[in-house]
């Protein structure tokens, strides 16, 4: 069993050998998503979550024997390096406290101490060191200090040389690890995070006005506060301190490291000690201190995040129907597109409904026209700029048709930056940056997955803080959701963009970019084996890649379902000996008996596959994302002037912060929930009660029209 095995299992609750052998899967290649659906045997049934858990970790302790070594050969070349200090370096579990025991090796700038020890007062620092004890004779650091005068070096008093070995002894102290730990984690548990808001800003002119007289303690303060605060200081409206009560701890400092009963010895050390909090400790553990704190922040929010985009991601698709998108517009007009069964691009029409009669006429012609023609079945309304009054002007205009199609609203942020992206050119490298926009707002209808991942997730609407947390992890985080939003739904290698193939298992951008267009090339896939003939994906990219690609009607029905090529061997025997046809796998699961199962294990195949697989025959090819709904705005409520306190409506939740939701109730300003507001009882997470997408019943409290600002409740009304 491998160090890292044993040392990470138990911090997860886990099994030396699930985590051995996940450890040995990643490391091999294999993805998340395929290892958590396919080698459940080989891992113990981890899932997703416990397999990136596991991966981080094991990535942290790499990282962390890696940089072990580098400072145990660093401090070996000094020629410093003891037993003692080895085994400690060696047994760090964190960064942290591994960093504090390089600290006094690492190579430094020049300092105090160092110009000190140049003009030859370590002896001095070294004498004072070994008075500093409760059975040492008391002898005089004037004394003592006189014979280290030297015009030559600079040091022309006795203080000048006791000052300069106060100098070497306040670095030692700042440096040791063991103190630096201790004051670390005061200053975490008792510091307080102070702000204002600086005099050249009067009252009321910011967004951060409840910041202008804060304050909360470092391991108390909500996450969205203390990056509310950081945003703030980084726009220099707000000063922001750490502020701590420095008296316990300077007494904790001496009460550690004077032990001399010599009063003017115990003056110098007490004297040396405020200077090294001051000047050395305090600053610096203050930073770290901030720097964790904004890295919890950073992890929540981006958790936070990550939430949210799953479920948008994971949003109901309204069917791949012929589809009527429009993208609202007053004096520009309304982009109208049309697209097929299949998202493919048919027709485009601009029209003028919110201007004169004649052209409000003429627009509804236009629709009408255009949905008889198409047999459109979908109406994606984008809900930006008059987006409601396009809504109520569609609905009027179906009242006239006998066969309605379905009209929806639809978040349409993000839009407008795939319109001008190199993903929408490529695709539509001829049409309007506008209608290229309708394109988008009529696919995220249809199937919300395949067209979101175009985009760069920040630009969703579904953050909270994003551009200020730890924009790496964030990038990662969120590449980790997609990738596993997307492979948990399957992939139609028939219909697939590139940008959607290329966050399936085991798919690279290059391979993407091969599969279409050997897709282009030859007409659509008819069995999952074709893939080994595209360039550069070969047998691994293959064993990762082909149980989340789905072909519809293809030569082999176990193609449209999640069962992996390398079980079809099994689904045949157990179709022979039950004696049903391949094209009837729907009723291998109910013919099959429970007790049957065990007799189609094998070495590498155990019942978790088994039940996996009889579970995927059950619904060949289905979706497993909930069945579509959509919000009902009230009639009249387009705007902010039309609500009014007390008013009941049904919104959609558009995003969810550790503070509250925020619904949109039509609009085009989302209402706040705020955490209070959410049931009936106290709330520790906004999540517990709502998430992305759905509907919700709200009741308006606020209505704040200078700033735009709504404010909702979902609580019972008393």
């Amino acid at each position: 069993m491998t160090p890292l095995a044993q040392v990470i299992a138990p911090e997860l609750c886990l099994r030396p050998r699930q985590v051995e052998k996940a450890i040995a899967l990643l490391s091999e290649g294999a993805t998340i998503p395929f290892i958590a659906r396919y080698r459940k045997e080989q891992t113990g049934e981890l899932d997703e979550t416990q397999l990136r858990q596991l991966w981080e970790r094991y990535t942290y302790l790499t990282e962390l024997a890696a940089r072990k070594q580098v400072i145990l050969e660093s401090i070996g070349q000094q020629g410093q390096l003891n037993p003692d200090l080895k085994a400690k370096i060696e047994a760090c579990q964190h960064k942290t406290d591994l960093e504090d025991l390089y600290l006094p090796y690492r190579p430094r700038r020049r300092t105090r101490a160092t110009q000190a020890r140049e003009k030859g007062l370590q002896p001095l620092a070294d004498w004072i060191q070994a008075q500093n004890h409760p059975q040492a004779k008391p002898q005089s650091l004037q004394e003592q200090a006189q014979q280290y005068i030297s015009s030559e070096q600079g040091i022309a008093t006795a203080a000048d040389a006791l000052q300069g070995a106060a100098d070497i002894l306040a670095e030692a102290v700042a440096e040791k690890a063991k103190l630096r730990a201790y004051l670390r984690d005061s200053l975490f548990q008792t510091g307080e995070f102070v702000s204002r808001i600086k005099n050249k800003y009067p009252e009321g002119t910011t967004k951060f006005e409840m910041y202008r007289s804060f304050q909360a303690r470092a391991n108390r303060i909500a996450p969205h506060n203390l990056l509310a605060l950081y945003r703030g200081e980084a726009e220099g409206i707000l000063s922001v301190d750490l502020v701590v009560d420095d008296n316990p701890l300077l007494k904790y400092l001496e009460a550690q490291e004077i032990r001399s009963q010599a009063p003017d010895l115990r003056d110098f050390y007490r004297s040396l000690i405020e200077d090294a909090f001051n000047r050395l400790i305090k600053p610096s553990l203050t930073n770290e201190v901030r720097g964790a704190c904004k890295a919890t922040a950073d992890r929540e929010s981006i958790q936070t995040f990550e939430t949210n985009l799953r479920e948008l991601l994971l949003s109901s698709p309204a069917g791949m129907k012929p589809t009527l998108g429009i993208d609202p517009g007053f004096r520009t007009g309304c982009k109208v597109v049309v697209l097929d069964q299949t998202g493919q691009f048919l027709e485009y029409e601009a029209i003028f409904p919110h201007q004169a009669v004649a052209q409000r006429t003429k627009a509804a012609q236009t629709l009408k026209r255009m949905i008889n023609q198409h047999q459109i079945e979908l109406i994606a309304i984008g809900n930006g700029t008059a987006g409601r009054e396009t809504d109520s002007f569609v609905a009027e205009l179906l009242q006239d048709l006998d066969r309605q199609p379905t009209k929806v609203m639809v978040n349409e942020s993000g839009a407008s930056i795939y319109s001008a992206s190199e993903v929408a050119i490529s695709e539509f490298p001829h049409l309007d940056i506008t209608v290229r926009g309708a394109i988008s707002i009529a696919r995220r209808l249809q199937d919300p997955l395949a067209e979101l991942v175009k985009l760069d997730p920040k630009s969703i609407g579904v953050g909270q803080y994003q551009h200020d947390v730890d924009q790496k992890l964030l990038k990662q985080k969120l590449h980790d959701t997609v990738e596993s939003c997307v492979n948990y739904v399957g992939v139609d290698l028939n219909t697939a963009s590139k940008e959607l193939l290329t966050y399936v298992s085991g798919i690279t951008k290059a391979i993407a970019n091969n599969i279409v267009a050997y897709r282009n090339k030859n007409g659509a896939y008819q069995n999952r084996r074709q893939l080994l003939k595209v360039a550069k994906l070969g047998p691994k990219a293959f064993e990762q890649a082909a149980g989340f690609l789905r072909i519809r009607s293809g030569d082999n029905p176990l193609d449209n379902t999640a069962v992996h090529p390398e079980s079809y061997g099994i689904v045949d025997a157990i179709a022979k000996d039950i004696q049903v046809d391949l094209t009837q796998i729907s009723e291998i699961p109910q013919r099959l008996k429970p007790a049957d199962l065990k007799k189609y294990i094998t070495d590498t195949v155990g019942e978790p596959t088994l039940r996996d697989i009889l579970a995927e025959l059950e619904k060949p090819g289905r979706d497993p994302r909930a069945e579509f709904k959509s919000a009902t705005f009230k009639e009249g409520v387009t705007k902010l002037s039309d609500l009014a306190p007390g008013m009941a409506l049904e919104g959609v939740v558009t995003n969810v912060t550790n503070f509250g939701a925020f619904v949109d109730i039509g609009v085009h300003q989302d209402g706040l929930v705020h955490i209070s507001q959410l049931a009936d009882r106290f709330v520790q997470d906004p999540k517990e009660i709502v998430k992305v997408g759905q509907l919700v019943n709200v009741r308006v409290t606020e209505v704040n029209e200078p700033l735009k600002r709504i404010g909702l409740s979902m609580r019972a009304q008393s």
